[in-house]
């Protein structure tokens, strides 16, 4: 027997197993080396209501502590400008004259306020008593149960905590140990940017307080907020520390831990909201008693069974979808590392596949209450004054936030936007009336808030009509509703709720519209969003007539309106309207640089590059547009693309490359994937070579910048886009598959028509694919040349060996 033979070998396994592991890069776990310094390096947690920024600081811990239905203000006056609309003749009879100058400066004429703003609630900080300079630490957050984690020793003593903010019980939890008896001694403290008391009573740590009554005028610092009685929504956040040893002890406004080897920390939260349209100071729920209900409730059960109904609860949504790109060569490296290392352009397939699966985890994490869908924050906002108000902008943002809701498997996220968009078409029934002179149905417009406002802003005539004057939401939206509907086959939600509020959407487009001097239907005026043209007389202008991006999206609206009312065999005679309608309209023009055309004529932009490109809705989020049906408008589409270019902005990149795999480019949506997941430093950092522009922050948040959640959003849906597409009669496979993912394998996306694919493919082709029904239903399935039909049953799965 040769022993150092023997010995060698042995040594080559152990040294190729470590290899193994080394290499072994995690698809669901993002893991840091330190502690978080800003914002855009914190992890966050939340169960789509309340949620937590994690700082895990080893002397001092920071989490910032939001609540989705803390903001500003109260319910919305709709009546706010109720003879706006008499303003409308005049503007059209400028653009119909053409002075466009003076078309702009009327369309400031229909506006009302502004957004109120989703507010932070407050600060909770975690103080050891002990100093010193922590050794083998670790953070990390697994998306794959929704816990995040931090570790490091201290003066030779090991200490660890477990956060997580559970749904079914409603509280955050933070369990703190260390592995030597009597050594944790910390101190708790609460403080909020917002008019508040912070006090103990029964060793519970009380903060009440409550959100402002303003609008955030131009988006500047605010005056310091009044003391309104009886208005503003009510906040409550309670703590309360379960300790197995120890003593706890508490000043006025800190509870103390001495002593202890192991405590629970329970965070509870709780508002006064009680929908769009209630006083929340005098017709609020008791957010005092919900807040109490819920931690006692959690307080008397065991930490084991709150953990493990957190994961139940958070997995039964998550574990839906499985992704894998094949096999990986990248190391294992922390995420902050890995991202700078895949910026280099080295290969990270898991990298790719934890960031869609992270976008999955923000929208489960940050939309699951009832008429509040996730803001462009999420629901993660520490500034007294956010960006844009961390409002729900509805020219693309709020709809970007659920483009991935139905396809990966999350349609339960989707119902609180779509309980929203019913709020919309309460206020927008005024708003159609007052700002518009339309008698039916209802509009929104570019901004709104948790008061479901629907009326175009800018303060009353003092901001730019180039995003402040848009009254379209109403059509992108109302198309949320059909999607709902085409995934999930649920016809009883669109016969009672969803279909109404269509019709209404179009009922206000078709009597909004005017005919131009070719009979052709218009609008007027028009704007595209935040674009602006440049007319034969140098003219910088927003005000128009037609314009390219409001028709693609009553466009869109009327033909899923009418295919509504189809499935619910109603409304004849407002089908023929609509398709009436839908003949005349204004067609798309294709420009002399072979692009599809912004606006009416053939003008150029401002900024040719200019992040918006809502002309080509009709292709993506939209259906009307496509390589087969429609080839000359895609080619223009793709043009208007070649011409924009591949440089923007976080959601704006998100957006293109839903685009590229429209037009079935996988490797150009995969080039601009790549450039989404570019690195950039945290906004407060001071380096000497920054890194700035869209892309990805060190946490994985989409960098606008500054930090905006659509682009996670859209880039995750993306990377669903580029495996599956579908319409009500077909399904596409791997209709845009780039070449670096020749191989892979994915379950649970889902297709319209009621689907679920499971698909396996090696060198690109396809190998094995499986699809199964929720209620029944016939598809064709498509994969290049090769086409199969599919009749199933509900429940049915047919497995097919490509």
């Amino acid at each position: 027997m040769n022993l150092p033979i023997i010995k060698k070998t042995f040594f080559i396994l152990l040294l190729t197993s470590f290899c193994i592991k080394a290499t072994a890069q995690s698809t669901h776990v993002l893991w840091y080396n330190q502690p978080a310094e800003f914002f855009e390096e914190s992890l966050v947690l939340g169960n789509g209501k309340l949620g937590a920024t994690v700082f895990g600081g080893a002397n001092s811990d920071k989490i910032y502590l939001n609540d989705a239905t803390l903001w500003s203000g109260e319910p919305v006056n709709a009546n706010m400008n109720p003879e706006a609309y008499k303003n409308i003749p005049a503007i059209r009879e400028a653009l119909k004259n053409e002075n466009y100058k003076l078309a702009d400066e009327l369309n400031k004429k229909i506006q009302g306020k502004n957004s109120e703003s989703f507010a932070p609630l407050g600060t909770l900080e975690i103080n050891n008593s002990e100093k010193g300079k922590a050794v083998n630490y670790h953070r990390e957050l697994d998306i794959s149960n929704a816990i995040s984690k931090v570790s490091y020793e201290m003066a030779g003593i090991k200490y660890t905590r477990e956060y997580f903010v559970s749904a079914p019980d409603q509280v955050m939890v933070i369990k703190l140990t260390s592995d030597q008896k009597g050594a944790l001694n910390f101190d708790i403290n609460l403080k909020s940017l917002l008019k508040s008391t912070v006090e103990v009573r029964n060793n519970i740590l009380v903060m009440t307080g409550f959100a402002p009554i303003h609008e955030n005028e131009g988006y500047t610092l605010l005056p310091k907020y009044k003391d309104v009685k009886e208005r503003g929504i009510r906040f409550t956040t309670l703590i309360q520390i379960k300790k197995t040893d120890g003593k706890i002890t508490n000043s006025r406004e800190t509870l103390s831990l001495k002593e202890a080897t192991e405590a629970i920390i329970y965070v509870s939260v709780a508002t006064s909201f009680n929908g769009f349209d209630k006083n929340p100071a005098t017709e609020g729920v008791d957010d005092i008693t919900i807040a109490l209900q819920n931690l006692n409730k959690t307080f008397a059960k065991p930490f084991d069974k709150v953990k493990e109904n957190h994961i139940a609860d958070y997995q039964k949504f998550y574990n839906r979808v499985n992704l894998d790109l094949g096999k990986t060569t990248a190391p294992d490296l922390p995420t902050d590392e890995r991202l700078l290392r895949y910026a280099d352009g080295k290969e990270d397939k898991n990298l790719e596949i934890l960031y869609f699966q992270y976008g999955r985890y923000l929208l489960i994490s940050s939309s699951r209450t009832m008429g509040v869908p996730a803001n462009l924050q999420g629901i993660w906002n520490p500034y007294l004054n956010p960006p844009w108000s961390s409002n729900y902008t509805m020219n693309i943002n709020l709809e970007e936030n659920y483009w991935l809701a139905e396809n990966t498997n999350l349609s339960e996220m989707h119902l609180p936007l779509l309980s929203f968009i019913k709020n919309l078409s309460v206020t927008g029934k005024v708003t159609a009336k007052t700002f518009y002179g339309v008698n039916k149905g209802w509009a929104s417009a570019h901004n709104s808030d948790i008061w479901a406002m629907s009326n175009p802003v800018g303060q009353f005539g003092k901001e730019d009509p180039s995003w402040a004057c848009w009254p379209l939401s109403g059509a992108w939206l109302s198309t949320h509703i059909w999607e709902h509907y085409v995934f999930t086959q649920d016809k009883e939600y669109l016969k009672k709720e969803g279909y109404p509020i269509m019709k209404g959407a179009s009922e206000f487009f078709l009597e909004w519209m005017i005919t131009d001097k070719n009979g052709k239907l218009i609008t007027s005026p028009s704007t595209s969003p935040e674009n602006k043209y440049i007319a034969p007389d140098g003219f910088i202008g927003a005000t128009m007539y037609g314009g390219t991006a409001d028709l693609a999206m009553i466009r869109e609206c009327f033909d899923k309106t009418i295919k509504a009312a189809k499935v619910l065999n109603t409304d004849s005679d407002f089908r023929t309207k609509l398709e009436a309608a839908l003949s005349k309209m204004y067609p798309y023009q294709i420009g002399k640089k072979g692009n599809l055309q912004e606006w009416y004529f053939d003008w150029n932009d401002e900024d040719p590059k200019h992040r918006h490109q809502s002309q080509l809705f009709g292709l993506f989020p939209g259906d009307h547009i496509t390589p087969l049906k429609t080839p000359d408008l895609a080619n223009a589409a793709k043009e208007t693309l070649e011409i924009k270019g591949d440089e923007t902005t976080g959601w704006s990149k998100g957006w293109r490359i839903n685009l590229w795999a429209r037009l079935w480019d996988g490797n150009r949506a995969y080039k601009m994937f790549r450039e989404l997941l570019r690195y950039v430093d945290p906004d407060g950092k001071k380096t000497k070579t920054p890194r700035r522009g869209g892309g990805t922050y060190p946490n994985l948040f989409d960098a606008h910048p500054p930090f905006q959640i659509d682009g996670n959003f859209g880039g995750a849906a993306a990377v669903a886009e580029m495996l599956v597409q579908s319409d009500e009669n077909e399904i596409r496979l791997l209709p845009a598959l780039p070449d670096p993912w020749e191989s892979g394998k994915v379950k649970g996306i889902c297709a319209r028509g009621g689907f679920e694919i499971e698909m396996e493919w090696e060198n690109k082709m396809l190998k094995k694919v499986s699809v199964s029904s929720k209620t029944g239903g016939k598809t064709t399935l498509i994969n290049g040349d090769k086409k199969e039909n599919v009749v199933l049953k509900k429940g049915d799965r047919k497995e097919i060996n490509w």
